[in-house]
C-alpha cells in the first residue's frame, strides 16, 4: 500500500493481507504521527487490525518507545493470504519486515513458469513462496528447499502442507549446504538464489559484495550446463550494474557462461523514485548456465 520514500512517505511501508495492515516504521517522525494516520489508512484499505514493526537498532537511533505504539483493535499474530492461487499464512510474530515478501510475487509466478518437471534448488527459501509456487504452479518433479531460520523452515513447511505440496525442506546455511551438493556431484535442473540483504551499511559494501559473490558461484556449481539460474540481491546500496557483474565475475571463475535472459524487480506496487537509486533494492538475474 505505502513503499516508503518511493511514495512520498519516508519511513513508512504498508503491506496488506486480508484485513490486516502490516507496518514497518523507521522514522521517528512517522511514529509520532501513526495515532492520526492509521485510521486514514484502515479505512482507505478496508481493514481492521494491523501490526506495527519497528528494528530494535532503528528505535534506538530514532527515540522511538516500542511501548508507546497505537494499539490493534485485536491482537494479530496469525492471518492467511491467497497469492496466485496458493494460500500462505503470515506469520507476523516470527516472520521478517511486514510478514511476507509481497514484492517477489510476479517473480515467484514466471519461476514457476520456468520449471515444470524439473528438479529445483531454493537456497533461501524464507517461507517456501518460491518453492511452493515451483511445485504447484509450475509442476517441478522435485524441490528442495534450504534455509538457516528454523523458524522460516517451520513456516515453509506449514505452507506446504495447507497447499497439500511435498517439498524437501532442510534447515541448514545455504553456502554449507550447497557446498555438500558440490561435494556429492548433484546437480539441479533449476537453482534460484533469494538471500536476505548482505549489504546493510556503506562500511560493509565490500563484505557484502564478497558474500554475493560466493553464493553465486557455490549456486551456479549446482546447475546443471544448460539449467536455469534464477539469483536476487534485495541491497538497495547495490546498483543492478555491479549486482550483475558480481553476478557474472562468480561465473567466470567456474568456467561458466550465462546466458542472460534479463533483469527483472518487484512489481508495479513497489515503485522507486529517479532521485532515490537505493528505492530499486530487490534486482533479480534470469539466466541459463551454460
Amino acid at each position: 500500500m505505502l513503499h516508503g520514500d518511493s511514495d512520498g512517505v519516508g519511513g513508512l511501508v504498508v503491506d496488506r493481507y486480508a484485513d490486516v495492515l502490516s507496518l514497518e516504521v523507521s522514522t521517528l517522525a512517522v511514529w509520532q504521527r501513526l495515532e492520526r494516520w492509521l485510521p486514514l489508512l484502515h479505512r482507505l484499505c478496508d481493514t481492521r487490525r494491523h501490526v506495527i514493526q519497528v528494528d530494535d537498532g532503528i528505535a534506538r537511533m530514532e527515540g522511538i518507545r516500542p511501548e508507546d505504539a497505537p494499539e490493534s483493535s485485536a491482537p494479530v499474530k496469525l492471518v492467511k493470504i491467497v497469492e496466485n492461487g496458493i494460500t500462505y499464512e503470515v506469520d507476523f510474530a516470527q516472520g521478517h519486515k511486514t510478514g511476507f515478501f509481497c514484492d517477489q510475487r510476479d517473480n515467484r509466478l514466471k519461476f514457476a513458469s520456468l520449471v515444470k518437471g524439473g528438479t529445483v534448488l531454493d537456497l533461501c527459501c524464507y517461507s517456501g513462496g518460491f518453492s511452493i509456487a515451483a511445485k504447484m504452479l509450475g509442476g517441478a518433479a522435485e524441490v528442495t528447499a534450504v534455509d538457516l531460520d528454523e523458524k522460516a523452515v517451520a513456516m515453509a513447511r506449514r505452507n506446504a502442507n495447507i497447499n497439500q505440496q511435498r517439498i524437501e525442506f532442510v534447515h541448514a546455511d545455504a553456502f554449507v549446504y550447497a557446498r555438500q551438493m558440490v561435494r556429492n556431484g548433484r546437480l539441479f535442473d533449476a537453482v534460484l538464489l533469494d538471500p536476505p540483504k548482505f549489504i546493510i551499511g556503506r562500511d560493509g559494501f565490500e563484505e557484502g559484495i564478497k558474500k554475493y559473490h560466493d553464493l553465486n558461484m557455490l549456486g551456479l556449481q549446482c546447475v546443471r550446463p544448460g539449467g536455469l539460474f534464477v539469483t536476487c540481491s534485495c541491497s538497495g546500496l547495490l546498483s543492478p550494474y555491479e549486482f550483475e557483474q558480481t553476478v557474472i565475475k562468480a561465473a567466470q571463475r567456474q568456467g561458466r557462461k550465462l546466458q542472460i535472459m534479463g533483469m527483472t524487480g518487484p512489481g508495479w506496487d513497489h515503485p522507486y523514485l529517479s532521485t532515490y537509486p537505493e528505492g530499486r533494492y530487490l534486482k533479480v538475474l534470469w539466466a541459463i548456465a551454460l
